[in-house]
């Protein structure tokens, strides 16, 4: 595929789920668009994925969320407990009160679904997917964009970064980097029917979360609960003293010694040979270059505390299409900048806060204690903790 079908077709640079978002979005707005992805293909690594109902009223209005609730689970609730000793600490009940207050469920579904699904939606849509296409730069004026690939030259009107945390785009409204916590994650996915006893079939019920000094735990199901999803982070000494290699199984194990039989079974699920750095980098209020615009992790790449990096890309998409639609060609800088202010602030106040998150969830000594009687005492009815985020 060497030639640019329609030179008048917006560009969105990377096909995770954010890319193909934002892609599907403008599709359904009347704009024709091509994805450009680095890899051989359109797929995500990892497992799984927390979608809260910011995210899921966008997939019902554009018409995915039953096939979303089809590959996916609702849990029952968000539970949280002590790593140390297994006692409950809070919990978020996502019954049909909390569906009525923020209009959609939250689900939890397997990244590479939820992938498949925004893929299919594309085609349908008829986004042009262009796969093992490493887009080498892009230079933005006034009136459009000139892409560049291996490909070669392609002219847009517009073109979209969403090439993830380490994108190269973002070099031309900042010159920071990703930022490393020093903390790392092993996750694992495994089919229910092979774990036996190391599961506790309750919990198949619940997103459960196990807070601890420097480490925490995390497991509930995927794939309509066929499917286990663990995942354990934790804070590397390694790093901590500037060594090149970090994170590995050993310290895995150490991190986690003094947990609770619950969490430690847990362990036992976690794919051993990989592992994932948990980056994220600072907010940046400048997300235009001209016709260059910057979405999802390559505008605000986020810790995972909140769960909200595929969400908060989601809301890109959305915005982004709606700033467009209906508006002349000559007049989308404008619309840019107006999708610009919306977002960088939301997003900040999002990445931020993830950061302050991930400290209250692994605190030690008597941090701990104050968290766990302040975490206690929460009724589970009081949404203000997340009404400025699950809200309209």
């Amino acid at each position: 595929m060497n030639s640019a079908p329609d030179p008048a077709g917006i560009v969105v640079v990377g096909g995770g789920i954010g890319g193909l978002a934002t892609a599907y979005a403008l599709a359904t707005t009347g704009h024709p668009v091509s994805v450009l992805e680095r890899a051989p293909r359109f797929a995500e690594v990892g497992a799984g994925l927390q979608m809260a109902p910011n995210a899921t009223r966008i997939l019902r209005d554009w018409g995915l969320l039953d096939e979303v609730l089809e590959a996916g689970v609702v849990p029952r609730r968000l539970l949280f407990k002590d790593a140390l000793d297994g006692g409950e600490l809070t919990h978020q009940d996502l019954d049909d009160d909390f569906v009525r207050r923020y209009g959609a469920p939250y689900v939890v579904i397997h990244r590479s679904d939820l992938l498949a699904i925004l893929a299919r939606a594309c085609e349908r849509a008829g986004v042009e997917m262009v796969a093992d296409c490493d887009v080498r730069d892009v230079v933005p004026d006034a009136d459009g964009a000139t892409v560049r690939s291996r490909l070669g030259e392609r002219r847009a009107p517009l073109a979209v970064a969403a090439d993830g945390l380490h994108s190269t785009l973002r070099a031309r409204l900042s010159d920071d980097g990703p930022v490393c916590s020093g903390y790392v994650a092993y996750r694992g996915a495994f089919p229910v029917a092979d774990l036996g006893s190391r599961i506790d079939r309750d919990t198949l019920r619940d997103v459960v979360v196990h807070v601890g000094p420097g480490c925490h735990l995390v497991q509930y199901a995927l794939r309509r609960g066929e499917v286990f999803n663990t995942v354990a982070v934790f804070a590397s000494p390694a790093y901590r003293r500037g060594e090149q290699e970090w994170g590995g199984p050993e310290e895995l194990d150490a991190a986690f010694a003094g947990a609770c039989a619950d969490v430690r079974t847990g362990l036992e699920s976690l794919w051993r040979d990989r592992r994932w750095p948990m980056y994220d980098r600072p907010p940046i209020p400048k997300w235009t270059d001209g016709r260059l615009v910057l979405t999802g992790d390559a505008a605000h790449p986020m810790l995972q505390y909140l769960a909200q990096g595929a969400c908060q890309a989601i809301e890109d998409a959305h915005c982004l299409a709606g700033e467009l639609r209906g508006v002349p060609r000559p007049e989308w800088t404008d619309a840019l900048k107006r999708y610009e202010t919306e977002r960088t602030e939301r997003t900040a106040r999002v990445q931020n806060t993830a950061r302050t998150w991930g400290d209250i969830w692994h605190v030690d000594g008597v941090g701990r204690l104050l968290r766990n009687e302040l975490f206690r005492r929460r009724d589970p009815r009081d949404y203000r903790y997340t009404d400025w985020l699950y809200g309209g």
